[in-house]
């Protein structure tokens, strides 16, 4: 007899669980959707200004990209002219500096292809 009646109270215990669980409702966040056709600038409402200014940005970050690259480029062929005249094993101070300025321009290059707009 205990059995059968630790068996019952087990059975509405757990039956009394799962009825106070199913009345609890999960809060989730809001969804964020993104307008059609706007391409690879996201933009949190559909206000064309927001649109335009993320495009005008877009095309800015483009440039300076483009600006960086060819500056760096410039300055890679100048140090490499540099230490192909001097095949000594001594730098000077202005290699040196060519040499950071084009790390310098390198991470800038990778900070800017990694945002979006």
């Amino acid at each position: 007899m205990t059995r059968q009646s630790s068996l019952i109270v087990f059975l509405s215990v757990f039956l009394g669980t799962i009825s106070v669980a199913s009345g609890q409702t999960p809060r989730l966040p809001p969804t964020i959707t993104q307008p059609q056709g706007t391409g690879s600038a996201p933009v949190a409402s559909g206000d064309d200004t927001q649109h335009q200014q993320a495009l005008a940005a877009n095309q800015q970050r483009q440039i300076e990209i483009r600006r960086d690259t060819e500056k760096m480029a410039e300055l890679t062929q100048e140090l490499k002219d540099y230490l192909a005249k001097n095949e000594q094993g001594v730098m000077s101070v202005d290699a040196i500096k060519k040499a950071e300025q084009i790390e310098k321009l390198a991470r800038s290059v990778k900070s800017k292809m990694k945002q979006s707009f």
